[in-house]
This record gives C-alpha cells, sequence and structure tokens, in this order.
C-alpha cells in the first residue's frame, strides 16, 4: 500500500476516501469496481489515435519532400 494526495472539490472528499478504502480491500468487488472505473475513465476507442489518424489522412503523406536551406554565416554587427 503507499500513500499519497490528490486535488479535488471540497465536497468529493468523503467519496474519494470511500474509493480508495473499497479499493484497498483488493477483493473480488473492488477488481470489478476498480474494472468498471477503468472502463468509465478510459477514452472512447474512436478518440483514440485520433491526431494520428488525422496526420495519416493527409495528401502528403507518402510524398517524399525535400526541401534545402541555402547556408549563411550570418551577417557582421558592429557593437
Amino acid at each position: 500500500m503507499s500513500r499519497f494526495e490528490v486535488r479535488g472539490l471540497e465536497r468529493d472528499k468523503s467519496l474519494l476516501k470511500d474509493l480508495a478504502k473499497r479499493l484497498a480491500v483488493d477483493d473480488k468487488a473492488a477488481k470489478a469496481l476498480r474494472s468498471d472505473l477503468n472502463q468509465r475513465l478510459e477514452p472512447p476507442s474512436d478518440e483514440r489515435g485520433s491526431v494520428w489518424q488525422w496526420l495519416r489522412s493527409s495528401p502528403l503523406v507518402g510524398f517524399d519532400w525535400f526541401i534545402e536551406r541555402e547556408f549563411s554565416t550570418g551577417r557582421k554587427v558592429d557593437l
């Protein structure tokens, strides 16, 4: 077991304490509660990887684009 601190609303304090106590028992009911919480808190499957899917849907995917910049040593400045 470990002790940790969380930030939340004052009105949720007793709820979070009760939740932590139930999960700490680590029995069959706690495992079911943990599983239910994990399902409710994870993002919907259609939201996972949405940025990756958006990037892969670009028409530039697979385009071999090489941009070369002109080399410059900079300019001389008198201070």
